[in-house]
């Protein structure tokens, strides 16, 4: 324990937060990205869903590596749009912060659009229909009743889109580096450790993760109960 408490003291708390901050980050845009694509996907004809859901899904099923090599691909110096961003812009993708949130996006994405889509699809269209009867415009019915219905969906999606961000390693690593202090996260830090024998170490972070992952669970799922305690199960 006492070795325990000596590691917590000396830690450096640096990759937590950069992790905490790509995974705020990245549930942001998924969530954003996830609900507007699950939205035209439900309504797009059977071949256009099909391909749509394909693309939308693959990074899910691809390992991130793979999916790290293609974002590397895209955004490096050498390439069109990583040129273009660079010579117009000044953004920089390949090893900064910016770097990880997008790799931690296209992996946690899928997660997002998968239950947001599935929510959406159980929502009762005679709701929707009734909202118009009262007047309601599209913008108020899809806040005012889409999404409070879908509400159990899209926060369980949010949940497992901050814990996929938050522990993303491979696709992060290949697009951001690990640059101490910049774009090294937890992940690669517990990598890290282990590689170099210290398996005490290794098992601090692990900790901390298996805290703060509960934690967000705990709040999240509190919210969510709290928003439909009225609701009768069988």
């Amino acid at each position: 324990m006492k070795e325990i408490i000596d590691i917590l003291k000396d830690l450096d708390w640096t990759p937590l937060f950069i992790s905490l901050k790509t995974g705020v980050v990245a549930t942001i845009i998924s969530f954003f990205l996830g609900i507007f694509a699950a939205r035209r996907v439900i309504h797009a004809g059977t071949r256009v869903k099909a391909v749509a859901d394909g693309i939308l899904t693959l990074p899910m099923v691809l390992p991130p590596t793979v999916a790290g090599f293609f974002l590397l691909l895209i955004f490096s110096r050498r390439r069109p749009l990583g040129m273009y961003l660079f010579d117009n812009f000044d953004i920089k993708i390949v090893q900064t912060w910016a770097g990880c949130v997008i790799a931690a996006t296209v992996i946690a994405f899928p997660l997002m659009y998968r239950n947001a889509r599935a929510a959406f699809e159980q929502i009762d269209v005679n709701l929707v229909y009734a909202g118009r009867t009262l007047g309601m415009s599209d913008v108020a019915i899809f806040w005012k009743v889409v999404m409070p219905t879908a509400g159990p969906g899209i926060m369980s999606g949010t949940i497992l889109t901050f814990a996929r961000a938050l522990g993303e390693y491979g696709a992060t690593s290949m697009l951001a580096g690990n640059i101490p202090g910049k774009t090294g996260t937890i992940s690669q830090r517990i990598a890290m450790v282990i590689q170099d024998g210290d398996y005490v170490t290794a098992g601090v972070w692990v900790g901390i993760v298996l805290v703060i992952a509960f934690f967000v669970i705990f709040f999240m799922n509190l919210i969510a109960g709290k928003n439909i305690k009225q609701v009768k199960r069988w």
